[in-house]
């Protein structure tokens, strides 16, 4: 049995669904799921129509939510869920592997970095909309498996474990391939940020 939460505007009452609240509330949530699915899939018409799956979803089964989380938790893993079965039907068969992005080890087996005692800091860039730009394309770049570990974990904010369960990885696996995909992002803009401190 749902129970109902104060801080949130629900559509509907101890009688059902009511169609008026309908849409102030696909417009409330619309935009982050949108973003949630975006993030996932890479592409905008498949994000809309787990949007749309999803609220189908949502409105199905508000009568199971048992109000142990936030709704907006409980809708996020909705997203989360069809968007990730979503990327399975779509697999893409070309997947390219990360190992070209991963650290360059010298003779010594040390690892090889690049200069960046010249560089500005790391507020200036980030205050950058070009190194905005250029990290969610590098991001987009990532192989695929690698990319929805890193998006889940470092944009979404699930847990490892939480990954773990809705990716159907091993946590040890999760933290394999984070680990890979943070790599990989760094050796990507480690040119763009060579450039910057010319």
């Amino acid at each position: 049995m749902m129970k109902q939460t104060t801080h949130e505007s629900l559509p509907f009452d101890e009688g059902g669904l009511i169609k008026e609240r309908l849409p102030d509330f696909v417009r409330a949530h619309s935009d982050w799921m949108l973003a949630v699915a975006y993030r996932i899939v890479q592409d905008k018409a498949h994000a809309e129509d787990i949007v749309q799956t999803a609220f189908v979803k949502v409105f199905a089964k508000l009568d199971t939510f048992e109000g142990r989380s936030a709704l907006k938790t409980w809708m996020h893993r909705i997203v989360v869920n069809e968007a990730l079965m979503v990327l399975r039907k779509i697999k893409r068969l070309n997947e390219q592997p990360i190992d070209d992005l991963l650290p360059v080890f010298d003779g010594a087996g040390c690892r090889v970095e690049f200069d960046t005692s010249d560089v500005s800091t790391p507020e200036t860039l980030l205050s950058s909309r070009q190194l905005d730009d250029r990290v969610r394309r590098a991001i987009m770049s990532l192989p695929e498996k690698y990319r929805i570990v890193l998006c889940l974990r470092d944009i979404e904010g699930l847990s490892t474990a939480e990954t773990s369960a809705a990716l159907g990885l091993s946590e040890a696996n999760v933290k394999v391939r984070l680990h890979r995909a943070r790599a990989g992002l760094k050796k990507l803009l480690e040119s763009f940020i060579s450039e910057q401190k010319q």
